[in-house]
């Protein structure tokens, strides 16, 4: 519980390690909440830290006055930290990138550094979602780029807002090479932020990108006023989902009763931060989805990665009924309730039978 004067955000920047740490140098790609929230985070360790944006007059702006006022209000970006909308071999002489951009300008926006990235800098991705020309995962895509660089996960249940106010949170890195998650797990690690590794990345990464449309799905439950048991059905159910796609992609099982498999669903399922999860409210609510798009200032991964999970579908020949309503509902214009019935008036199936 909170005691009355405790100030979540000044006694984060007041955390001092304990443990051994080397200080590096990392730049960040991408000056939305996230990026700009483990941008502060890597600082406050005493690392050396690049943040930049594709979008030269915001961080004029962000330099000027030190808010990013549009993703992550509230919270002062150190002077030290510097700001540029410029990509040159300064900013990639660098030993770590943590990659922040959204999945479906995250080729583009890698091209760009492609000729001044330096071969075999460790990259580092919290991008959730999938390409939908290509269907790739954002490590695929990194590899595809910039020519299968070393390349860690950090997915999980968070929110930049929380991470940035110092609440306590739990997150996963996860790399092909444990070596390379363990030296991720240290370099972000405090008292308030915990980092467990795992090396399944076709998992953590499809159960991050798949909770997206799941939460596109719980907002409308709460658009149309549907309550809990209904959310924690639709929560239930598309957990199985996921793990149903993700297994056959060649992840492991386990993965999804993890955080970021069950973790992530839940938190983007419930949380007032979630743009997804807001998008289906509004949905549920009766507004049209280019109206709800036009006007957010964050992109909602799970709309477009609703579109790579149906093809995926297809190719791997898995039933995901929850997602292909919701399809129907973002892009073919039937209504949430038809939807709801379809799902509910399915052929009865054993759930144990789903499950093993």
């Amino acid at each position: 519980m909170q005691q009355a004067g405790f100030n979540p955000a000044c006694f984060y920047m007041q955390i001092k390690m304990t443990q051994n740490f080397s200080a590096k140098n990392i730049t960040v790609i991408g000056n939305g909440g996230w990026g700009t929230a483990l941008a502060i985070l890597l600082y406050n360790k005493g690392n050396k830290i690049g943040l930049w944006g594709h979008d030269k007059s915001y961080t004029d702006y962000l330099n000027e006055k030190r808010e990013n006022t549009k993703y992550l209000k509230g919270i002062i970006i150190p002077p030290d930290i510097a700001i540029t909308s410029e990509i040159t071999a300064t900013l990639m002489d660098t030993q770590f990138i943590l990659s922040a951009t959204p999945t479906p300008y995250l080729r583009s926006v890698l091209l760009k550094f492609k000729e001044v990235f330096v071969n075999k800098t460790p990259i580092i991705s919290i991008t959730k979602g999938i390409e939908n020309e290509t269907l790739m995962r954002p490590s695929e895509i990194i590899r595809d780029v910039l020519g299968d660089p070393p390349v860690s996960l950090l997915l999980g249940p968070s929110h930049a807002e929380e991470v940035a106010h110092g609440l306590p949170t739990t997150i996963v890195a996860s790399s092909n090479d444990l070596s390379l998650a363990q030296t991720v797990q240290e370099l972000f690690t405090t008292d308030r932020f915990r980092v467990y590794t795992n090396t399944d990345i076709i998992g953590v990464e499809i159960g991050a990108a798949l909770k997206n449309v799941i939460a596109i799905a719980a907002g409308i439950c709460d658009g149309l006023s549907l309550g809990d048991t209904t959310k924690a059905a639709l929560i239930t159910r598309g957990l199985a989902e996921i793990s149903r796609l993700g297994t056959a992609m060649g992840a492991k099982k386990i993965t999804f009763s993890g955080l970021s498999g069950l973790g992530d669903l839940i938190t983007t399922c419930i949380s007032p931060y979630g743009r997804n999860r807001w998008v289906g409210e509004q949905i549920g609510k009766g507004k049209m989805l280019e109206e709800i798009l036009r006007d957010m200032k964050q992109i909602a991964e799970g709309v477009w990665t609703t579109k790579s999970v149906i093809e995926l579908s297809k190719k791997y020949r898995i039933e995901m009924p929850i997602t292909h309503e919701i399809y129907s509902v973002l892009f073919s214009g039937k209504k949430p309730l038809e939807a709801l019935n379809n799902l509910m008036l399915r052929t009865p199936k054993s759930e144990i039978e789903e499950i093993y």
